[in-house]
């Protein structure tokens, strides 16, 4: 984990300031939200604007923990400029993603890092899958499990549609993570090809029920 970098505190900062704005100010919580009806009527900024909103507190505090933890092993192997380039990346390929399976219903809306930090964490793990996630703070499991096993239960959230968890923005920002991970990191194949596979199979299965209509 060691020292916050620079990039990570103004990621931070930036989240927390713009949320905090966001649960005092109903009006500027609505106009920077992702909503599909404001999309659609021309605010396309929301896909990047709504990446810094939260619901409430304990939602901005989960996301920014978890990126706390995962963010200086990207760094430490691939640079701030694109750990930057993954979460922002990663941000707006969650919310394309959202965009791509909510765009007939206008009234959806959601808000949150999620996909960002899912960028950055799968990324992570991508780099460095050996290393050990705690589960609930204090289960002790192997990276690459966590994430594969996440994806499935993303996927499986995708298909039921019955909670208030933006699945697809997760999804989405997994994705971009893992991509482009691997653009900039092309000796992952040969490093660690296995777990490249591995890591990709739920995504694999995503486009699989998707082109089969099945989510």
């Amino acid at each position: 984990m060691g020292e916050l970098s620079l990039v990570t505190i103004i990621i931070i900062a930036i989240n927390v300031l713009v949320s905090y704005k966001g649960f005092q100010d109903r009006d500027f919580f609505n106009k920077y939200r992702f909503n599909i009806a404001d999309i659609k009527r021309g605010d396309k900024y929301q896909i990047f604007t709504s990446g810094f909103l939260h619901v409430d507190s304990s939602h901005l505090l989960v996301n920014m923990i978890t990126l706390f933890f995962f963010a200086n092993v990207v760094i430490y192997a691939l640079g701030s400029i694109i750990f930057l380039i993954i979460y922002v990346g990663s941000l707006l390929l969650g919310n394309l993603l959202s965009y791509y399976f909510h765009k007939n219903d206008p009234h959806y809306t959601a808000v949150g890092a999620s996909g960002a930090v899912m960028g950055i964490l799968y990324s992570a793990i991508l780099l460095n899958p050996d290393m050990t996630i705690l589960f609930f703070f204090f289960i002790p499991m192997p990276a690459y499990v966590f994430g594969i096993g996440y994806l499935f239960y993303t996927i499986y959230g995708m298909k039921r549609r019955s909670d208030n968890i933006g699945h697809d923005a997760h999804f989405g920002g997994a994705t971009g993570g893992y991509l482009l991970t691997l653009a900039f990191a092309p000796y992952l194949f040969e490093a660690h090809f296995l777990m490249t596979l591995l890591l990709a199979v739920p995504i694999i299965i995503l486009f699989i029920l998707q082109r089969m209509g099945k989510i």
